[in-house]
């Protein structure tokens, strides 16, 4: 069966460290809930994390003539991910750049994803050989960049951005994640890592602040228990990344 995939989303930040992988999946999740469906290639080959935000870390994909099965999530959202082919995925992948970069294109090419409406794709930190390699031998029609408060972070992500300009890809904007915490007593927002640049970042390279997503410990707690998908719609401001984004294109 050919692979029909509509619209490729790839998520990608300056640094390691922001939350990238968790926002590849919150915006999975918030697609499936709108009744879109929906894959995760993880592109992040050396620090594979989407598999345990999902909870099937201890699910291996299969292979069935000559093709990748991608793993179905408990809401149906299809993943691929090099944890899910390792035997002990706690072991470190020692590849050279050549070796990667054919990985993430089999991630694309030779993997059944089937008819999506949505594939996200979750990119590497940085400006890598893998990053290139995604965006030249895959039809990404959008970028979504991720970043946090601190100054340095907001200064590395413009290479991010510089590079999505010259590839030529599209960027929907930016999400700011742990850009604040809510005090549980009086309901102030408290900006942990002091006073956020990612509003003057995204004006001064003419792009939309898409989200400011807060620091929760429930929501980490779910990501870090592999339930990602049972957050509560409550939860406004994570629940409404999915509509946002959409928003944009």
């Amino acid at each position: 069966m050919e692979n029909k995939i509509s619209k490729i989303i790839a998520v990608m930040s300056g640094k390691g460290g922001v939350g990238k992988s968790f926002v590849s999946s919150l915006l999975a999740v918030n697609l499936n809930r709108e009744g879109y469906k929906v894959g995760v290639m993880d592109a992040d080959i050396t620090g594979p994390s989407i598999p345990k935000i999902f909870g099937i870390n201890k699910v291996r994909a299969q292979i069935i003539d000559k093709k990748l099965q991608p793993v179905e999530t408990k809401t149906g959202i299809k993943v691929m991910s090099l944890n899910l082919l390792l035997e002990e995925e706690n072991k470190p992948v020692i590849w050279r750049g050549p070796l990667i970069s054919g990985t993430v294109k089999q991630f694309y090419s030779d993997t059944n994803w089937g008819e999506l409406d949505y594939l996200i794709i979750d990119l590497p930190p940085g400006t890598s050989d893998v990053t290139l390699t995604v965006m030249q031998s895959v039809p990404v029609d959008y970028i979504v960049v991720v970043t946090s408060p601190q100054d340095l972070v907001n200064l590395i992500v413009e290479k991010s951005i510089h590079m999505s300009k010259m590839m030529n890809v599209p960027i929907l904007g930016i999400v700011e994640n742990m850009s604040y915490a809510v005090c549980p007593d009086c309901g102030n927002k408290i900006e942990v890592f002091g006073k956020s640049k990612s509003e003057q970042v995204a004006k001064e390279m003419g792009l939309d602040l898409i989200a400011k997503l807060p620091i929760n410990s429930g929501f980490t707690q779910l990501c870090d228990e592999g339930k990602i998908e049972l957050f509560s719609q409550e939860l406004e401001e994570f629940a409404s990344l999915g509509t946002k984004i959409l928003e944009k294109m």
